[in-house]
């Protein structure tokens, strides 16, 4: 990897984490009282390397901002949820990302299913229980809101954000 990839990657990186740490500074708890329910804006830095770098890229991004983030954070055993949400959602958009058929609103919309389903799925692995199943249905509801709003800014970055960070 070269030191502007490698530059580039640290740079959204930070940014991921920012994002991360902002939100959980005004939970979404606040307006619908859902344990645990974030906007998920760092997952603008996921679809924008996505769409502006490549899948590998994305998933270095994603591991780094999970594991520095749950480090910084002082929680371990949230990193089996942010992992395991993470990763499916990636893998998620990353599949439909290559259908020119769905939007960015689209493709965000399943990223954040993915996630809440990934976290559902650490969540019955952890607690050895399916009683986290009755949580999804609420939350992939929620999910069609959150990500349509960061599938609608996704797009606005993706479109005013082109030139700086694509080629290196």
């Amino acid at each position: 990897m070269s030191v502007s990839r490698l530059t580039r990657c640290a740079v959204l990186t930070a940014l991921a984490l920012a994002l991360s740490v902002a939100e959980g500074l005004a939970p979404l708890t606040i307006l619908i009282p859902l344990p645990g329910l974030r906007l998920g804006l760092a997952n603008l830095v996921t679809v924008y390397a996505l769409c502006r770098l490549s899948g590998r890229e994305a998933l270095l991004i994603l591991l780094a901002r999970c594991f520095l983030g749950n480090l910084l954070g002082g929680n371990l055993m949230a990193l089996a949820f942010s992992l395991t949400g993470g990763l499916l959602a990636l893998g998620v958009m990353a599949l439909l990302f290559r259908l020119p058929a769905l939007s960015l609103y689209g493709v965000s919309i399943a990223g954040a299913a993915a996630h809440n389903t990934g976290q559902i799925l650490a969540a019955m692995a952890v607690l050895g229980s399916r009683a986290p199943l009755v949580y999804l249905a609420p939350l992939l509801l929620c999910s069609l809101v959150t990500g349509a709003v960061t599938g609608a800014v996704s797009l606005l970055l993706v479109r005013r954000v082109p030139a700086p960070f694509s080629a290196a």
